[in-house]
């Protein structure tokens, strides 16, 4: 059988078609040329073997990014496995906002939830001149966001703290991407996020609030007076997140932002 007649074969089953292709060129590190010329050979049993065990574990919906155990971010190829969260493209819309909003000159920021480094790393790779410090409540993430950054020769400060439990000093950005999915909003979520990202990261208390009461109740003992509050939120949160801060910062303005579908997806407080 031609690899061309396999691959279309154990494609068939899957929800993203080229998933297939995209573990198999990074298990072997092909060029997309290596592999289109690769379809034209003819399959070992070898090669059949592992290419059908790759294909059942993307139909029981394991993320490919955990297969070949990376993912990108920022263009950055961050290490991911059970332990952090896969990064999503709308964080990094986060990111693009507060690099728009603040220019290189120093700043001390606190990224809340770090999972594998994603924010913390993608800022630092930008913004040479800011002493980023990153939390997070799983040690295991840290080790991932620790890995991360010493693969980037960044340097970043990290601490095992819920929240602001183990934060000693005052930032002039705070930045979180906390868990905010409700434990009954399952439904909305893909089987391969339910099933195989950590569970931690990605619900909390209170329909999903939990983290956000946190932060706007005690992030007052941690900004500087200029400082800026920067978050992710989920697409239904906005006027909930945005009253919680502004009951806790009446001197500052709290703002929500869409995303490039248009839909509630970050909030800021300046």
């Amino acid at each position: 059988m031609l690899w061309i007649e396999a691959v279309r074969q154990l494609s068939s089953n899957l929800e993203e078609p080229f998933a297939l292709e995209f573990v198999w060129r990074n298990l072997h590190e092909l060029t997309k040329l290596q592999w289109l010329n690769l379809q034209k050979e003819i399959i070992s049993e070898t090669e059949w073997v592992e290419l059908k065990a790759i294909a059942r574990r993307l139909e029981n919906d394991e993320p490919p990014q955990y297969i070949v155990g990376w993912a990108e971010f920022c263009d950055l190829k961050l290490i991911v496995d059970k332990r952090v969260l896969i990064p999503r493209p709308e964080t990094e819309e986060l990111v693009q906002m507060i690099l728009t909003d603040n220019d290189g000159s120093s700043r001390a920021v606190l990224d809340i939830g770090t999972g594998s480094g994603a924010i913390a790393l993608a800022l630092a790779q930008e913004r040479e001149q800011w002493q980023i410090t990153a939390v997070d409540i799983s040690e295991g993430a840290l080790e991932v966001a620790r890995e991360n950054a010493s693969k980037h020769n960044l340097v970043l400060r990290f601490i095992n703290s819920n929240v602001f439990e183990n934060v000693q000093e005052k930032y002039d950005i705070i930045v979180s991407n906390p868990p905010y999915i409700a434990f009954d909003e399952t439904y909305e979520m893909d089987q391969s996020v339910i099933r195989f990202e950590p569970e931690r990261a990605l619900f909390a208390e209170h329909q999903g609030l939990a983290i956000y009461e946190k932060i706007a109740e005690r992030a007052q003992n941690y900004l500087k007076p200029e400082g800026k509050i920067y978050l992710e939120i989920g697409y239904k949160q906005g006027e909930k997140v945005k009253a919680l801060f502004e009951e806790n910062f009446l001197e500052k303005a709290v703002s929500i932002h869409q995303d490039i579908f248009g839909k509630d997806r970050m909030v800021s407080v300046q």
